[in-house]
């Protein structure tokens, strides 16, 4: 196969400059910091699939899909299938669409767990290939929980493992301007104990720490619940978050009511809020980092996904103007380091030889390389060089998620769209206005769907 690969890669490549939109092996073999020697050693004993093709179907568009075309030309290269990847923008109502005319795809990307936990349990995905739970445990940072999120129900309700994560997106930083901690004097906290020392310190300096802003058009209230899920992970053993999450445990529990309080600590005091707190759900999500970037700054600290950035004045530079640091656990708990987050995953929904021998494909190091050195990919594979990130910002990123001891998808996204996508979002929305924290949570189990 050896022999086949070099051909393959020969009759492929067309630059090692970039990506192409017709899928191209975009790097010479052994060229950058990939692992050609792990992508050989696979491709010398992979399966003859020449002539074979296997179908992809998944939410990526341009740019995206391209850079995924980009990463398919290599199991091209080592098999000789052809694989054709097509995006969509109704991927959720398509993918039951063709399940139920029995017409998908081979493999399909999920953006979240949910519809994937759902078709399992109608029969409408295949397992994962034998062993595959096993390596994600052993080469994914906080393997047991990748295991966890990708494990669903099938038609008979016995779990299996369905999901292979592949991009993963990150909740739990904070943001910062480097210029404004030095001028003050301020260090980043390594524990939620000395963050809350900090968010005083700023105070007691006659400084604003923080700026929150939850406004969102008809979604107003989301960051908020980002926040009550971190809080969540940071106060609780992860059992008692996934509990939450399927209502097990009620909104109403007091260690859930525990952590909405701990994010009203922040954001109900108007000393430690730009704007004070009456402010925090009418400032646009977007606009609210603006003010750590102001002079004098409106505030020092913002706590918001990786994404903040795109909402950065322009002339902000991340890794210089703007900076960012993991929100800490609390020393006391011993809860390790959880991070909360999202990601895609890949699921078979059409088995056949191509379709195993891709999913085997996508645990080499090489096949998540080469989408970190295109675009903004974050990975947990703990094997991939992390010079290969496309740039600093993301190469920290991606050290927050191998230093992760447990991951966790954004709880919102996985209730009930009455409850994650409603009650949950307008109860946070009431809480910083003033109600108590038990008033909005038995408003929100009053919600849940039976």
């Amino acid at each position: 196969m050896k022999n086949a690969l070099h051909a393959g890669m020969a009759a492929l490549l067309v630059s090692t400059t970039g990506a192409l939109a017709d899928g191209h092996l975009v790097f010479a073999p052994g060229e950058g910091p990939f692992d050609w020697a792990g992508y050989e050693a696979w491709a010398a004993d992979a399966p003859d699939l020449s002539g074979q093709q296997v179908t992809v179907f998944g939410p990526w568009l341009t740019p995206e899909d391209d850079y995924l075309r980009n990463v398919l030309a290599y199991f091209t290269a080592a098999t000789g299938a052809e694989v054709i990847y097509t995006g969509s923008d109704g991927f959720e109502q398509q993918i039951q669409i063709d399940a139920e005319a029995g017409s998908t795809a081979n493999i399909a990307v999920f953006p979240q767990p949910g519809l994937a936990a759902d078709m399992a349990s109608r029969g409408q995905l295949t397992p994962l290939p034998e062993g595959t739970g096993d390596w994600v445990r052993d080469n994914y940072a906080a393997g047991q929980s990748w295991v966890d999120l990708g494990t669903y129900a099938d038609a008979d309700g016995v779990g299996q493992m369905y999901g292979f994560f592949y991009n993963v997106n990150l909740k739990s930083i904070v943001w910062y301007s480097p210029e404004n901690f030095e001028d003050a004097g301020y260090e980043v906290p390594e524990t939620f104990e000395g963050l809350k020392a900090l968010t005083e310190q700023i105070v007691a300096d006659g400084e604003t720490p923080w700026c929150i802003g939850l406004g969102s058009g008809p979604a107003t209230g989301w960051p908020a619940t980002d926040w009550v899920e971190d809080l969540m992970l940071r106060t609780q053993p992860p059992e008692v978050y996934d509990g939450w999450v399927t209502n097990e445990v009620k909104f109403s529990d007091e260690r859930v009511i525990a952590a909405i309080e701990e994010f009203g600590w922040f954001a109900r005091d108007d000393a430690k809020v730009s704007g004070g707190s009456a402010a925090v759900a009418s400032v646009d999500f977007r606009d609210s980092p603006k003010g750590l970037f102001e002079s004098p700054p409106q505030c020092y600290m913002h706590r918001m996904a990786s994404f903040a950035s795109s909402f950065f004045p322009e002339d902000v530079v991340v890794g210089e103007d703007a900076d960012f640091f993991y929100l800490p656990g609390f020393a006391d708990k011993d809860l390790g380091s959880p991070v909360l987050g999202g990601g895609t995953l890949m699921a078979i929904t059409s088995p056949s030889e191509g379709a195993n021998a891709l999913m085997e494909f996508f645990r080499l190091p090489i096949a998540h390389e080469i989408m970190m050195a295109q675009t903004g990919f974050l990975t947990p594979h703990t094997g991939v060089n992390l010079d290969a990130y496309k740039d600093g910002t993301l190469r920290k990123q991606g050290e927050i998620l191998l230093g992760a001891t447990t991951f966790r998808f954004d709880g919102s996204d996985l209730m009930p769209a009455a409850v994650g996508q409603g009650s949950f979002w307008t109860g946070m929305v009431d809480y910083t206005g003033g109600k108590s924290a038990a008033e909005v949570a038995e408003a929100i189990d009053a919600s849940w769907p039976e």
